[in-house]
């Protein structure tokens, strides 16, 4: 990587000749009129408008296809000496504005597409203290700006002459001397050489054309031997302020060589496939790491999927297996919508979905994920993950090892994958789950509702189609008004233990009073008689007794041990530390 600077006229002859190109995943220009002007502006002032970064093309591993700035005429099978990886949006403006013969397709700061020409007032640019939206104009296409309803003629500078007498030039020549010259050469003759026009024409050559044709932006220049992967890193370094590349942009662009439209291809799967309740959240760049998953562990090597191994996913393993991990993704949302997880906001882990697409779309091979015992050991990894917390962050080691792990355990009777020997689950971590952040807290809430938790009115098992007809969201099962009113530990009240899915109709009713209060009142109305309500109670673990008896203490603790149970059952494993002195602490009870 080395640096230096290149004058922008140099710059615009090799957008021009297409020396300089866009590789294929960057996106459209997009700058509107009053930022144009703002750069054009800058640039006059020789005010620095940030460095641009070129990747030198040529090397056989990045085989990026290519397109011209937008507003270059290249010719056909002009190859790039170099790609622009940032400064296009700048590059771009410059080129249009003050380079090219076109009007410059922008639009206004609402939105509005324009066709705009540029010009810069001679007199107004010599004098420090007239603003620069005086000194930049644009005007349309036609050259002619005019009032409401185009009525009113405000400016014509539809002819040479129209611009001399306003003494404004137009900015897409002074890059340009063999432009500019034979311009000012006709504005001396209309002003018949008069010696003040010549000589504020020089002082505006000295102080504007002249430093204009000079300026100098510095560039960033990667070697053509710079990996893929760097690439991608540097990129997202540096374009903070632009629209953000991912690795999936970057293998559009190399498949783009051999003509596949991925980003098309992406596009239709999505909406056709992958836009179910659970799995609408499932990226492009999630879709190529778990096809990259899945590639590698069929090549029989080392399973892996790392940025560079995902950069470097043939076109041949995308065709080969993006239909059958479709097919995986959406089996995996039937899994978890078995498991009660029937939206992707309730979705513990969104990272988790990926290896979970991958083992699916290897046990559809045979008819295997419908083998209960396999189901069941996969389910089992599922929720060690999720209530180890564990596929938190840095995720990419962790697919490579659960996808043969679980296959091995699960197929060939292997020894227990990574994920579940590591999992483990403090007991007090129920009261630290306060909000639906935390993937556990997510967690608990799949194992009450697949507990089959029925509505305490209506009595029906929240099921998917209960779940989005009557809204079902979590609620506090001795309500928060009514804690507070009582001075109890909030970090007992506000956590999981003290939380449940309830409709919308039903925490209405509850409002903020104590259980035995909202219990009667919902008896009263004849909506449910009390041996009835006490089953719907459990179904959520809910002591009917101790809610009745408004007894809080009780509560906390017969339902953390009806939780930890829950959990231990989902693990396979047994939860340790229930009688921990910390426990005890935080309690006030053993949880055993």
């Amino acid at each position: 990587m080395r640096t230096n600077d290149r004058t922008i006229t140099d710059l615009m002859k090799a957008v021009q000749s297409g020396a300089a190109q866009l590789p294929d995943f960057q996106r459209g220009w997009v700058w509107d009129d009053n930022r144009i002007k703002a750069l054009i502006a800058s640039i006059i002032h020789n005010f620095p408008v940030g460095a641009a970064m070129f990747l030198t093309y040529g090397n056989p591993d990045i085989q990026f296809k290519y397109k011209p700035i937008e507003g270059a005429v290249v010719p056909e099978g002009t190859v790039p000496g170099e790609l622009i990886l940032d400064g296009q949006q700048r590059l771009t403006s410059v080129f249009n504005a003050l380079y090219s013969d076109k009007p410059v397709h922008t639009k206004t700061d609402k939105g509005k597409e324009i066709d705009r020409y540029y010009y810069i007032d001679i007199e107004k640019a010599l004098d420090p203290s007239v603003d620069n939206d005086e000194v930049i104009i644009s005007v349309p296409a036609t050259r002619i700006a005019t009032g409401e309803f185009g009525r009113e003629i405000r400016m014509d500078l539809s002819t040479p002459e129209k611009e001399f007498e306003k003494k404004l030039m137009p900015l897409n020549i002074i890059l340009d001397s063999s432009k500019w010259q034979p311009w000012q050469s006709a504005y001396y003759a209309y002003y018949q050489y008069s010696p003040e026009i010549t000589k504020e024409f020089m002082d505006f050559t000295t102080r504007i054309l002249i430093p204009v044709s000079q300026y100098q932006m510095p560039v960033i220049l990667l070697d053509k031997d710079t990996p893929k992967e760097a690439v991608c890193q540097v990129f997202e370094n540096v374009n903070t302020g632009g629209v953000s590349l991912t690795v999936f942009e970057l293998v559009t662009a190399v498949y783009a060589m051999d003509s596949f439209p991925l980003r098309e291809d992406w596009a239709t799967r999505k909406e056709k496939y992958l836009s179910g309740d659970v799995i609408s959240g499932v990226t492009s760049t999630d879709f190529l790491t778990a096809l990259t998953l899945l590639s590698s562990y069929k090549s029989g090597g080392v399973v892996k999927c790392k940025k560079k191994d995902v950069l470097n996913l043939p076109l041949t393993e995308y065709k080969k297996y993006a239909d059958a991990l479709t097919r995986g993704f959406q089996e995996a949302e039937k899994l978890l919508q078995e498991e009660r997880i029937f939206s992707s906001r309730d979705l513990p882990y969104s990272t988790q979905l990926i290896p979970l697409a991958v083992l699916c779309t290897l046990l559809m091979e045979n008819n295997r994920i419908r083998i209960t015992n396999i189901k069941n050991k996969l389910k089992q990894w599922y929720w060690c993950g999720v209530f180890g917390e564990l596929y938190g962050s840095g995720n990419d080691t962790r697919y490579a090892n659960d996808v043969p792990d679980v296959m091995k355990w699960i197929v060939g009777d292997g020894a227990m994958p990574r994920t579940c020997t590591e999992a483990y689950f403090t007991p007090t971590r129920l009261l630290s789950m306060q909000s639906r952040q935390s993937a556990a807290y997510k967690g608990v809430m799949a194992l009450i509702l697949k507990n089959h938790a029925q509505d305490f009115i209506s009595g029906r098992e929240m099921d998917f189609t209960v779940y989005q007809a009557e809204k079902i969201d979590i609620h506090h099962i001795f309500p928060q008004d009514y804690c507070i009113k009582c001075g109890f530990d909030k970090g007992k009240w506000n956590s999981i233990v003290n939380k449940t899915p309830i409709s919308a109709g039903t925490n209405r009713e509850i409002g903020g009073v104590a259980p035995s209060r909202y219990l009667g009142k919902i008896e009263k109305k004849g909506a449910v008689n009390p041996d009835t309500l006490d089953v719907y109670l459990n179904s959520h673990w809910i002591d009917p007794a101790l809610c009745r008896n408004d007894d809080f203490s009780q509560f906390i603790i017969d339902r953390a041990k009806k939780l930890l149970d829950a959990i231990s059952a989902a693990m396979g494993k047994a939860i340790n530390g229930r009688d921990s002195e910390e426990v005890i602490h935080r309690f006030g009870a053993s949880l055993i």
